[in-house]
């Protein structure tokens, strides 16, 4: 039988303690009468250059205890935080047409964002079209490939590359700027490897000079089963339209077949309004599974 909460929820504060080095987090725990828990809100404070404006908040309530005010409180609760702390925006997911939707649009948030997310079925995937497409060379440009922390001999050219995200289309979303450098390109490996995840990363290089044109990220858990999820993909401006961005992936996704059978599938995310991407991952087999939308309260 489902419960609804009669008195408001009591918030307490929590300690993360898994702060980075570039962000940190702020949580509450939401309980009833009874100390039962019904709500969870956790704010993300981004403190790195380019990012110190901007906070993420990440809310939950206990199904049976919705519409009893305890994610208004929550909600308050991180608002104010952010505001304390000086930030300008706050960003919110939510799953497309689900309630978190209508409680972030009733409470002034506007949506900036929609993201579609798809998976490539392993099992299902054209083997012989992926292997014809990784076969094709782009002339002027090889590929290579590294698992974990890049090669010290391509550390400044691929920390360089990762500016090809810059232009990603991020519509109305206040997410900033931050600046690449070898120091955190080697912090984003090691925290993927400190969970005990496998980073993989295919680059193109421009044989001219063996710089990074462009590179894709891949983490396969732990486990080496179950899905593996994209972490993102660009192509350095001066680079496009040689299709290099399904050359990398399609050789990839072919590696990583060879190398994890346990593996079942690859998911990503994709701004709907990124139709270059977009139309690589439908080239390559990738089929949507859902959607969501970014909200953002400007404070």
């Amino acid at each position: 039988m489902s419960h609804v909460s009669q008195v408001p929820a009591r918030l307490t504060p929590l300690v993360d303690p898994h702060a980075t080095a570039g962000t940190r987090r702020l949580a509450w725990l939401a309980r009833d009468a009874d100390d039962n828990p019904v709500g969870t809100a956790f704010l993300r404070l981004f403190d790195r250059e380019g990012q110190r404006h901007l906070a993420e908040l990440t809310l939950r309530v206990h199904p049976a205890e919705r519409r009893a005010g305890i994610g208004t409180g929550l909600l308050a609760a991180a608002v104010e935080a952010a505001r304390t702390d000086g930030r300008r925006s706050l960003l919110a997911g939510a799953d497309g047409d689900s309630p978190g939707e209508l409680f972030l649009a009733a409470r002034k948030f506007r949506r900036v964002l929609r993201l579609t997310y798809t998976r490539l079925v392993l099992a299902d995937a054209d083997r012989r079209a992926l292997a014809t497409t990784a076969g094709r060379p782009c002339p002027g440009y090889r590929l290579t490939e590294w698992d974990g922390t890049v090669p010290d001999g391509l550390a400044e050219s691929f920390a360089a590359a990762r500016r090809a995200m810059d232009d990603m289309p991020m519509d109305d979303a206040d997410y900033g700027h931050v600046e690449w450098d070898v120091e955190r390109v080697r912090a984003v490996a090691e925290a993927v490897a400190d969970r005990g995840d496998l980073l993989h990363t295919v680059a193109a290089l421009d044989e001219r000079d063996g710089s990074v044109a462009g590179f894709t990220e891949l983490v396969v858990p732990g486990s080496r089963e179950g899905d593996g999820r994209h972490y993102g993909t660009g192509v350095l401006p001066g680079h496009r339209g040689k299709g290099l961005a399904r050359w990398m992936k399609a050789d990839q996704i072919l590696r990583l077949r060879a190398r994890h059978p346990e593996l079942t599938g690859l998911v990503t995310d994709t701004a709907d309004s990124n139709r270059p991407m977009r139309a690589v991952n439908d080239a390559l087999g990738y089929v949507p599974t859902h959607r969501s939308c970014e909200y953002q309260l400007d404070l």
